[in-house]
């Protein structure tokens, strides 16, 4: 085992080395929430797969395959169509925003009223989903080192917590590309092919398995159409997929690249279906099906191997963790934080701001230096804050498939309608966006109440519910001030508040709250009648 411990512990100490030196290029807000708006092909596809290819699809796709065989997939391969159909048909779009958070994409659209409480929606989703990733640590070190569990969750939280404060985005990325890269060495070319040899081969393991572990829809199709709403939707709306997006250098990165991430995923759900599968013929009788990645990884792997297996486990489980903690920072600090802010500073008297504009002349250069400044350390300390909030909630919360179900039930019931609806119905309004997601979320709590947070029937009918809010109330109220929309159209076609001479790196800053500001300034100020 040392030299298992040893490829651990490198693993873990250049996560680290590469936090280090990503906080060397976070010198701008944009920097360090959306890596500077320039990946290309390579670097996007590759982090893009690694934040959806988490320890849920990867020791939990296992599982499912386990116990359910091939299809037992269906899970991993919903959010591969998921990324899919957001990169074919959203993805362009929502890099052309040049936004920073789903939150600034709704003020954009329905005219500044709708991002605080789908801000607190997606910022509670995030939070869950960073909780559930940390979670994670306990059995992949309790498989490495018999490590207690909350001692895990501290060691695996706090290297997610440090790499993430020190760089943001860039950090972030450049461990997601080294993660993924060993997830597909550890994952895709080394377990895949051994535990199928170990197994005896595709006819042994069909010879000593029942039919129901070789049919498409073993696993139920009522199960595969709850994956769909639940992850393929989730896939579309999450901050922490849609801030991957953002870091896109080009439309065309953003499309192919998704593409090429969303194809991969495929290939991985089928891989854990098939490594469970394997798992079934060598251990028949597991206590859990979640026992399966790491039973198997223990005792059919030579020393080494066996190493580099973990390590893509645990890449898998980072990938996610930290790419959930910056987006609910991002969300925090951005959507809710600011906005606290905003109403203060209304409030106080104007002596401020004649204060400011008495300023000396050749300090404003200065003053934005330092604005961006404070911006990254605003938003360095919400990631600490968040993640030492994430891993006491870790501690304390056990059952980790209630905590994701609540969080996505959540997510897609309160918030797929107002977004989809704002990107392709231009009669839908901010009361109706407000109403869906009131309807849609409380819809959705309270069915989860009553019959059960594993229950399929909340997001069936909480998407019911925030759909008829959303047409009903929209129809009945007065449609999207014009302005707005024009903003908004400008936006989607990559200019600034419809100024196709803007220019780009003023673009790039995303200030959504100035956008919203000049298309709501009041005719009488404007000179118009």
């Amino acid at each position: 085992m040392a030299v298992d411990y040893a490829v651990i512990v490198l693993y873990l100490a250049g996560m680290l080395a590469m936090g280090w030196w990503g906080m060397r290029r976070a010198k701008s807000k944009s920097d360090f929430l959306v890596a500077g708006r320039r990946l290309g092909p390579v670097m996007y596809s590759g982090t893009m797969a690694a934040i959806v290819l988490g320890g849920a699809s990867t020791i939990g796709g296992v599982g499912l395959g386990y116990q359910y065989g091939l299809s037992g997939a269906w899970m991993v391969f919903t959010i591969g169509l998921g990324l899919l159909a957001l990169s074919v048909f959203f993805s362009a779009r929502i890099a052309r925003l040049k936004v920073y958070t789903v939150s600034e994409m709704l003020d954009l659209r329905y005219g500044g009223s709708a991002g605080i409480i789908s801000g607190v929606v997606m910022w509670a989703y995030t939070l869950m989903l960073a909780v559930t990733s940390t979670i994670a640590y306990a059995t992949i070190f309790d498989v490495l080192f018999g490590m207690d569990r909350t001692l895990s969750i501290v060691l695996g939280g706090a290297i997610v917590v440090a790499y993430s404060t020190l760089g943001g985005m860039w950090s972030i990325t450049l461990t997601d590309m080294v993660q993924f890269v060993v997830k597909t060495i550890g994952v895709l070319l080394l377990l895949l092919p051994i535990a199928v040899i170990k197994a005896g081969g595709f006819a042994a393991m069909k010879a000593q398995l029942p039919d129901d572990y070789f049919a498409p829809l073993g696993i139920g199709g009522q199960t595969v159409f709850t994956y769909v709403l639940i992850y393929s939707f989730g896939m579309l709306i999450g901050q922490d997929i849609w801030q991957r997006v953002f870091t896109a250098r080009g439309d065309k990165v953003a499309r192919l690249g998704g593409t090429a991430a969303g194809t991969y995923c495929l290939a991985y759900a089928l891989a854990g279906a098939v490594i469970g599968t394997a798992a079934k013929v060598l251990y028949p009788h597991l206590g859990s099906p979640d026992d399966a990645f790491a039973t198997i990884v223990k005792d059919a792997l030579p020393v080494g191997v066996r190493g580099l297996v973990l390590a893509a486990a645990l890449s898998a489980v980072m990938s996610t963790s930290s790419g959930a903690l910056i987006a609910c920072a991002t969300v925090a600090n951005n959507d809710i934080w600011a906005r606290v802010k905003s109403v203060a500073a209304r409030r106080r008297p104007s002596a401020e701001e004649a204060a400011d504009a008495g300023g000396a002349p050749g300090t404003e250069q200065a003053g934005d230096a330092a604005e961006e400044h404070d911006e990254v350390r605003g938003n360095r300390i919400f990631i600490l804050l968040m993640g030492l909030a994430v891993i006491v909630i870790a501690i304390a919360l056990n059952n980790v498939v209630e905590a994701l179900t609540l969080a996505y039930n959540v997510l897609v019931g309160g918030l797929l309608v107002p977004i989809l609806g704002g990107l392709l119905w231009k009669r839908g309004t901010a009361a109706g966006a407000l109403a869906s997601v009131a309807v849609g979320g409380l819809t959705v709590v309270g069915l989860m109440v009553s019959l059960g947070v594993l229950a399929n029937e909340p997001i069936y009918y909480g998407l019911i519910a925030s759909l008829v809010a959303y047409v009903v109330v929209s129809l009945a109220t007065k449609p999207t001030d014009p302005e707005v929309l024009a903003a908004w159209r400008a936006r989607l076609a990559g200019r600034t508040d419809g100024a196709a001479d803007e220019d780009p790196e003023e673009e790039a800053t995303g200030d959504t709250a100035v956008a919203v500001a000049r298309v709501l300034t009041p005719s009488s100020v404007t000179g118009r009648a």
